[in-house]
């Protein structure tokens, strides 16, 4: 039932893009994605999973963050023509193709532990939210330069890029908040909440921000995990340990040998 919300709420975005109440598209994208990321953790919960909710979850990713983002941009800022459903094709194209490959790698039994705290690429909607970054800065700047349709083409095409990558990025459902930082993270929420009510398009824009300064971060951390297999079934706070570890005795090495170096000496 979840998923079929979020179906009929992607979908939807289209139907409020027709009638050029982008506001309330982008909120039916945000809805969507919303949703996506509740009904698998809620259908775990209540023991309801099966494989036809699985195969419906792909199909209504596809729909809500593959063909409604591509549409919506078509009928308003790649200006309906020819070259702009070029780029659409390109965009929706690439979300069902990362989505058969994301399928492809859940169904492999033999992958290491580690790799199920990344994803390979951009999911779906993350990838959606980004690109429809655009139409988020027309609603509350107006026409400028980002509005252009080479820089919205440009920028759907790096969407797509990102989207059907290689390029690790976190799932967010296997981020472990430490102890110390959860006031910290409360406060942001209550940030973040009254962002939503009172400039949700500027809230937008940040976590669009936010998730694309993460990519290198994830770059880096996956990168590490994958060259010391003695980690690859630890716990992500056993790694987070182990780096900071490593990094404090490099540290006091490189003071130790700085140490080692009078004034005068050669």
């Amino acid at each position: 039932m979840i998923t079929i919300l979020a179906l009929c709420s992607g979908l939807s975005a289209v139907k409020f893009a027709l009638e050029d109440d982008l506001g309330v598209a982008l909120a039916m994208v945000g809805a969507a994605a919303v949703l996506d990321m509740l009904d698998g953790r809620i259908a775990r919960l209540l023991d309801a999973t099966s494989k036809m909710g699985g195969e419906l979850d792909s199909l209504a990713d596809a729909i809500s963050f593959g063909v409604a983002p591509a549409l919506v941009l078509y009928v308003t800022l790649l200006d309906a023509n020819s070259a702009g459903w070029i780029i659409a094709l390109i965009y929706a194209v690439s979300i069902v193709l990362r989505l058969a490959r994301f399928n492809t790698l859940t169904a492999e039994t033999n992958r290491p532990g580690y790799t199920q705290e990344y994803f390979v690429g951009v999911p779906a909607p993350a990838g959606a939210l980004i690109a429809l970054l655009p139409i988020a800065l027309y609603e509350e700047f107006g026409n400028g330069w980002w509005t252009s349709f080479a820089a919205v083409a440009a920028w759907t095409v790096f969407s797509a890029a990102l989207i059907v990558s290689r390029i690790p990025t976190l799932a967010m459902k296997t981020v472990a908040v430490p102890p110390q930082a959860a006031a910290g993270l409360l406060v942001l929420v209550a940030l973040a909440a009254a962002l939503l009510v009172t400039y949700p398009l500027i809230l937008l824009m940040v976590l669009d921000a936010l998730y694309l300064l993460h990519i290198p971060f994830a770059v880096r951390s996956q990168r590490w995990v994958a060259a010391r297999p003695q980690h690859w079934e630890s716990k992500p706070s056993e790694r987070r340990a182990e780096r900071r570890a490593t990094r404090s005795e490099g540290a006091r090495r490189s003071v130790a040998r700085l140490g080692l170096r009078r004034p005068g000496s050669r």
